[in-house]
């Protein structure tokens, strides 16, 4: 099995956490974002994923990209130990708190949104800043209104899931960008909670292999 993804990339991060939940052994190969133009843009890597984005899974003859279709893939091919909790309505809160992040709120802020408000919109280093704040206040302000309601010790209940696999990138891309977190006190517990989970800790973008200081 082989995950093609850049260190620093959200989706990428969610792939290597769920991997690592399902004790899958992978080989990581680097696909940097910004050298040579963006290696995600050359033939080679668009022949694998026509989109240009990362990551993307090959299992054999199987080629996924999407960050969530590869944690379903893993999850219906390898459904122990399970991303999803026992129940269809704790299944379902796991599955929208995950789309919350991933699909809402991780497309208006990733690299390639950045760099069409920086080069085509020419705004300023404070507009871009702004949009960041804007995004990030929307999407974790219901998200940590929602964890009033289901949240354990990790997002959905005491259960590991794709939710908490979701939640880890987008708080670290935050302190990235400098989001003031302090008004989501539910969300940044569970988050410090995840941290020390070893499948997590393995995952962090600083620990991989073509991390940049």
């Amino acid at each position: 099995m082989e995950l093609y993804g850049y260190w620093r990339s959200s989706a990428s991060y969610r792939a290597r956490i769920a991997l690592n939940f399902k004790q899958l052994d992978y080989n990581a190969i680097p696909v940097h974002l910004l050298k040579d133009g963006g290696q995600q843009h050359q033939q080679a890597y668009r022949q694998l994923n026509p989109n240009g984005l990362v990551p993307t899974l090959v299992d054999g003859q199987i080629i996924l990209h999407q960050s969530l279709a590869i944690v379903d893939y893993l999850e219906e091919k390898y459904p122990e130990p399970s991303l999803l909790p026992a129940t269809p309505r704790l299944r379902s809160a796991a599955r929208a708190l995950a789309l919350d992040l991933a699909s809402e709120l991780q497309p208006l802020i990733n690299l390639r949104v950045q760099k069409y408000l920086k080069e085509v919109l020419e705004v300023s280093d404070a507009q871009k800043q702004a949009w960041l704040d804007h995004w990030f206040k929307e999407s974790f302000t219901a998200f940590e209104k929602n964890l009033e309601e289901i949240a354990g010790l990790y997002c959905v209940g005491d259960t590991f899931s794709m939710a908490d696999v979701c939640l880890v990138p987008q708080v670290y891309s935050a302190q990235r960008f400098g989001i003031d977190l302090s008004a989501y006190p539910i969300m940044m517990a569970v988050y410090e909670r995840l941290l020390e989970l070893p499948w997590v800790a393995a995952a962090h973008p600083a620990k991989q292999a073509d991390a940049e200081s």
